[in-house]
């Protein structure tokens, strides 16, 4: 399978790196926003064409689907413009930063039929997947998400501290993550929510705390809280607190409440979410079926973010 890879930032790379292990894929084309930095991962990854025109990396021979890693405010209008070339399309999280955009992209995967995916990698981090199978298969039951998301930010940079041209959202970017996850593993619609943001950064323009309350219709709750402003451990912790133990999931790893690891090693094929959420995506295609976490699926994320972006008016 002959994919494009649009973005050429530190997610970009991730995809890249998941890709290289799996069977039969060929990345033939990438299409990013800086000439020199796109040039320079095309040459890393021995990626045979590079670009900064989607419409010409689209045009490329052979390519069936496209991957966008690209920034969160282009997302809708690229993977619209993917599937009207015929091309089933990879978003990651988010697949936009407003709701009108969201169902845009949905409204043009019913009309063509291709697989459309948002990149929501928590479904896919073995640790989470540990505990949805328990959860579904009745052994656990799911009574507060604890989830904390920490990062220390004064400008727009990515993931592997370079600037970035855009900039990066505390609801529609990081909490998606997290309100996405909460719905899926209740199998429910949060009822309940609500949200505030501390004061807003002269430069940057955006809420630099949040804190996120939500509860589903059986009564599990959630509770998020979100900073910009952490001098600390960085990144996202979730703490399951169920009828049945207390488990503590880091990325791909995962803790009983006393710190006792648990071994997820058995729970898929790789314990790289990135990889996994790749290796969907592209079996999706090959089996004609609807893919985790595919727009459809991911969509009611979408709606309550909106609720809780409407809550902070």
């Amino acid at each position: 399978m002959k994919i494009l890879m649009v973005g050429q930032g530190a997610f970009a790379k991730k995809h890249l790196d998941g890709l290289a292990r799996i069977q039969d894929v060929e990345v033939v084309s990438i299409s990013g926003g800086s000439p020199d930095s796109t040039k320079a991962v095309a040459e890393k990854y021995r990626i045979p064409h590079w670009t900064t025109k989607l419409d010409e990396a689209l045009a490329q021979p052979g390519v069936e689907a496209a991957i966008l890693s690209s920034p969160t405010q282009v997302h809708a209008a690229q993977a619209i413009q993917c599937m009207r070339a015929g091309k089933h399309v990879h978003i990651e999280i988010p697949i936009a930063d407003k709701l009108a955009d969201a169902e845009k992209i949905l409204t043009v995967q019913k009309e063509t039929r291709l697989i459309a995916m948002g990149g929501h990698t928590r479904r896919f981090n073995p640790s989470h997947q540990w505990v949805h199978n328990r959860i579904v298969n009745g052994e656990l039951k799911l009574q507060h998400l604890v989830v904390q998301t920490f990062f220390f930010r004064r400008t727009n940079m990515n993931a592997e501290g370079k600037p970035r041209s855009w900039t990066d959202h505390l609801l529609w970017h990081h909490a998606c993550h997290s309100v996405d996850l909460f719905q899926y593993q209740t199998g429910e619609i949060a009822s309940e929510v609500q949200a505030l943001q501390g004061p807003i950064h002269p430069e940057l323009k955006i809420a630099m705390d949040m804190s996120i309350g939500m509860k589903t219709p059986s009564g599990a709750i959630c509770t998020l809280a979100l900073s910009f402003n952490n001098e600390g451990p960085l990144g996202t912790f979730f703490r399951y607190i169920c009828d049945h133990g207390t488990y503590i999931a880091r990325y791909d790893d995962l803790v009983d409440g006393n710190e006792k690891p648990i071994d997820v090693s058995r729970v898929a094929v790789s314990k790289d979410g990135i990889e996994l959420q790749d290796r969907e995506f592209i079996s999706a295609i090959q089996e004609k079926r609807e893919p985790n976490a595919s727009v459809a699926q991911v969509l009611p994320a979408m709606r309550t973010l909106d609720r809780l972006e409407k809550s902070l008016r």
